[in-house]
């Protein structure tokens, strides 16, 4: 099921597909991790897509964005396991986050700053002598759209049991988060995409995307004080489920709607 997701995917992409074999560990969808307390990481092939739409001047104007590399991405946020391993670790700048008494284990991270995941990439680089890092804000639409064009990867309709957000049905919306892979994934393998936590990711804040590159870089140098936050949280409306969807922030500001999720260079 997996590999016609991806098919899928690739088709809609207009790139060659490929498969998964014993030695070829980093193909398009397959799935690895660098050590047992690792994040779960799942190969992205390269792609071009259209990124921003008409919906908010936030999000303009639409602009083709070309990624030419592969790269890995998390299968999931980072969870409160993964952090609490890099806490009992020393790294992570000593900081154990707050669960709200909804529960550790898979529930995604959160309650952290763009800071605090920063310090997590850099622990986890060291630990397993591998580049993680934030996702660029293109690289983020990227695979949250997973070949879609629509204002969701499934559709244009929020439905119901794609997303845990306000007035998307299911015992979390609204409430807290769910616990990481409780709804289907998107056709790159990817969970959580839409819904759960809002994230960080690398860029600076820039107030739309006039000037943007167009390679799946991080757009520099934008407002140092602001860094962009993609994705929308179990609070925020289907309309913040958007796969365009952006905002931003101070690096400081934590609560209990934002996490991260992490790349890693092939």
């Amino acid at each position: 099921m997996k590999h016609f997701a991806l098919l899928f995917a690739c088709l809609c992409l207009g790139l060659p597909t490929a498969t998964t074999s014993a030695s070829d560990a980093h193909a398009p969808g397959s799935s690895f991790k660098d050590c047992p307390v690792c994040p779960e990481m799942v190969v992205i092939p390269p792609g071009k897509f259209m990124m921003g739409s008409e919906e908010s001047g936030r999000e303009k104007p639409i602009h083709p964005v070309s990624i030419s590399y592969t790269f890995a991405v998390g299968k999931f946020d980072v969870t409160f396991d993964e952090w609490d391993a890099c806490f009992a670790d020393g790294g992570c700048g000593g900081n154990h986050p707050d669960d709200r008494g909804w529960g550790r284990g898979t529930r995604p991270v959160m309650d952290v700053s763009w800071n605090d995941a920063e310090n997590y990439v850099s622990w986890l680089s060291k630990k397993t002598g591998k580049t993680y890092r934030l996702l660029s804000e293109a690289e983020m639409e990227y695979v949250t759209r997973a070949g879609s064009t629509t204002r969701y990867w499934w559709g244009d309709d929020i439905g119901s049991d794609h997303a845990n957000c306000y007035n998307c049905g299911g015992e979390w919306a609204n409430r807290q988060t769910a616990p990481s892979g409780s709804f289907k994934p998107n056709p790159f393998g990817l969970y959580d995409t839409a819904g759960n936590l809002t994230v960080w990711v690398e860029d600076p804040w820039h107030p739309n995307y006039e000037g943007a590159p167009e390679d799946g870089s991080v757009w520099q140098p934008g407002d140092p004080e602001r860094k962009v936050m993609r994705n929308g949280s179990w609070f925020n409306r289907p309309v913040d489920q958007r796969s365009s969807y952006r905002n931003g922030d101070s690096p400081k500001v934590h609560n209990a709607k934002i996490g991260f999720r992490v790349a890693r260079a092939l």
